[in-house]
């Protein structure tokens, strides 16, 4: 029983070095990949269409680019803050200067195809219609 006692308090004691950072490809594609229907939403708001990348920007570390295309138009990187890997939440949105959107014209957004290139060198990719993206 002491035996078992000690291995238990070992393994609680390693439990946070072990603890995932969310900071790599490996690490944030399973949640990507799971959450890929909301990569991005589509928002009228002021008489503007409003792209949100939210999702992405939240799941950002381990993800070298982020690229979207509007109604198949030029492919554009997305600005986004660097990974906080020396803070507790590395993914964390902290920026004033970036938002986690893109303003277009009022009922201009058809379509988006969003591009990821992961740290490891992987690719992914999704299409969205309008419809399916909007937000209230």
């Amino acid at each position: 029983m002491k035996h078992l006692i000690m291995t238990l308090t070992a393994l609680v004691v390693a439990l946070p070095a072990a603890a995932q950072q969310y900071t790599t490809a490996a690490e944030v594609r399973p949640i990507l990949d799971a959450t890929r229907g909301k990569w991005v939403a589509v928002r009228e708001y002021d008489g503007k269409d409003l792209l949100y990348f939210t999702n992405l920007l939240a799941w950002r570390c381990g993800v070298d680019t982020i690229s979207y295309m509007i109604n198949g138009g030029g492919l554009t990187r997305l600005d986004s803050e660097p990974c906080h890997e020396d803070e507790a939440v590395p993914n964390a949105l902290k920026s004033n200067d970036i938002m986690p959107f893109i303003s277009q014209p009022l009922g201009s957004i058809d379509t988006v195809e969003i591009r990821l290139l992961y740290d490891d060198g992987s690719t992914d990719s999704a299409s969205y219609q309008r419809k399916n993206i909007m937000t209230p």
